[in-house]
């Protein structure tokens, strides 16, 4: 079967400037430019919410197709940092996955969406268990099988941990798929201080500091940070937050404790496959490149697409449509991987 690769995606002037791709990709005008039909995942979405184990509550939405007799399978979706289950490319991908006839769960990490007031311990990128867990609830409550996850950008570093456990806790998840995963967290951070434009950081950091302020709001009992620290950069505040927050000593030990980079990909036991852009001006190729992986996982580097984005033109929809639904139907239909 031929499946859509990265070198496929070759998109207009001036799509091609990875910047425009990465300020698109969530940007409000997208949203609005998107037709109606990249929204049909939201009608008729059962608001739940599932254990994460050890009392963590998550919340997600389930919305099952009605396009055939039976679902083709269970697709599950993670989004970005500081994004949630409504997220533009979320909203995209869970669509179009559901016009294909598999049944839909997106689900929101910890004091992500409208969760911050669930748990009172703040979220941070290493916490893989509950996730892990959530996924075990997840596959109990909705068993169309296949079961495939998918994530974007820390979403995807959260799929990829994700599909590295789920053999080894009898999820049985069959098939994993990143587009612009984090992989080596210390290279992505000197990235955004350092190579990519200011506005980058300063756009994370206005969605961070808006998240920690209503993590307090709900819990106005816990001092989860000073003032002077949620007034620092982005390396200040995640070392402040980490230290106050986390077990790790270091920040680098918690940097080290969410990355992917060098042989960890090595002891994955499904088909996985990795999608990034050598454009994305977020994450740097480098660390992709130097990726050790065994022959189940497909790394993919397109040359355009920026960070999330691969938007084709100017109804805004994008190239990982197709890409993720053929991989996705090719799973279910039994012939991934074949020639």
């Amino acid at each position: 079967m031929n499946l859509p690769r990265g070198k496929d995606f070759r998109p207009p002037w001036p799509l091609t400037s990875g910047h425009v791709q990465t300020m698109l990709s969530s940007s409000g005008v997208r949203r609005l430019l998107l037709p109606r039909t990249a929204h049909a995942v939201q009608e008729g979405a059962e608001a739940v919410m599932v254990d994460g184990g050890g009392g963590v509550r998550l919340t997600g939405a389930f919305t099952a197709q009605k396009s055939r007799p039976e679902a083709r399978g269970l697709a599950v979706l993670f989004h970005g940092w500081e994004g949630s289950v409504d997220s533009t490319y979320v909203l995209q991908t869970g669509s179009r996955l559901l016009a294909d006839g598999w049944d839909i769960f997106r689900l929101n990490f910890r004091d992500h969406g409208d969760s911050h007031g669930l748990n009172e311990a703040l979220f941070h990128s290493c916490r893989i268990d509950e996730v892990v867990h959530a996924l075990g609830d997840i596959a109990e409550r909705w068993p169309a099988r296949p079961m495939a996850l998918m994530g974007f950008s820390l979403g995807g570093n959260f799929a990829l941990r994700a599909a590295l456990q789920t053999s080894r806790v009898g999820i049985p998840l069959g098939y994993v798929l990143a587009v612009c995963p984090i992989i080596d967290p210390s290279e992505g951070l000197f990235s955004l201080e350092e190579s990519a434009p200011w506005f980058y950081q300063a756009y994370f950091m206005r969605k961070w500091r808006h998240s920690l302020q209503a993590k307090q709001k709900a819990f106005p009992q816990h001092e989860y940070f000073e003032m002077s620290e949620l007034k620092q950069d982005l390396r200040g505040l995640t070392e402040a937050m980490v230290l106050r927050h986390t077990d790790f000593k270091t920040l680098q030990q918690y940097l080290d404790g969410y990355s992917v980079a060098g042989e960890a990909m090595l002891a994955m036991q499904i088909p996985a496959t990795i999608l990034t852009a050598r454009d994305d001006p977020v994450i740097p190729v480098d660390a992709f490149e130097q990726l050790r992986l065994p022959p189940n996982v497909e790394l993919d580097i397109a040359d355009y697409g920026g960070h999330c984005g691969f938007i084709r033109g100017r109804d805004m929809t994008s190239f990982t449509d197709d890409y993720i639904a053929t991989r996705f139907n090719a799973l279910a239909d039994g012939t991934l991987g074949k020639a």
